[in-house]
């Protein structure tokens, strides 16, 4: 019996989201399809049925990590009046990533990608520049702006390391000097 249109909906959600899980924690070009199809719980056989390869699922799964991570984390966290620099610059982040930002967790392979996928990631650092911005409310539209960019950047980069380095004290002085300087005015 076929599916309902619903159901493929359905099916395609699930290989998107374990495919952004997937991606971020083990990265692009180590993450088969078979171990995205598995994570959603289904045969690596039935990918084509929903995808026409694997760069457009790389593009999804792009979006759909940044609208969890960016869009709906960081937004929710400045409008409740808290700082999106620590909800970002955090340890429970830095030994998440496959719950994490997708920039820091596999920015580099980002940079590598096709167009789409590069336009999706370019998206989502602007959303965060914009919601990092809406916290300089001290400044004028463009320096907030320009302020941003840099501490989206710095966020990006910083945790980025704190991933990177071998020393545990190391990754942890990283987030803390990143987050107190860019939380002090």
């Amino acid at each position: 019996m076929r599916r309902s249109r619903e159901e493929a909906a359905q099916t395609r959600q699930r290989i998107v989201t374990s495919a952004a899980a997937e991606f971020r924690k083990n990265g692009i070009v180590a993450t088969g399809l078979a171990e995205v199809m598995n994570g959603a719980g289904l045969t690596h056989g039935g990918f084509y049925k929903h995808f026409e390869s694997k760069d457009q699922l790389v593009a999804e799964a792009c979006a759909e990590a940044v609208k969890t991570v960016i869009f709906e984390r960081m937004a929710a966290a400045a409008s409740a009046g808290g700082e999106p620099v620590t909800t970002y610059l955090s340890t429970d982040h830095r030994d998440n990533p496959a719950a994490g930002c997708p920039l820091s967790a596999i920015g580099s392979e980002l940079s590598r990608s096709d167009e789409k996928t590069r336009q999706v990631a370019t998206a989502g650092f602007l959303e965060l520049v914009e919601i990092m911005a809406g916290q300089y409310t001290n400044l004028k539209p463009a320096a907030a702006r320009r302020r941003a960019l840099v501490a989206v950047s710095t966020m990006i980069g910083a945790l980025t390391m704190s991933r990177i380095v071998a020393d545990p004290g190391l990754s942890g002085e990283i987030i803390k000097e990143t987050q107190k300087s860019l939380t002090d005015d």
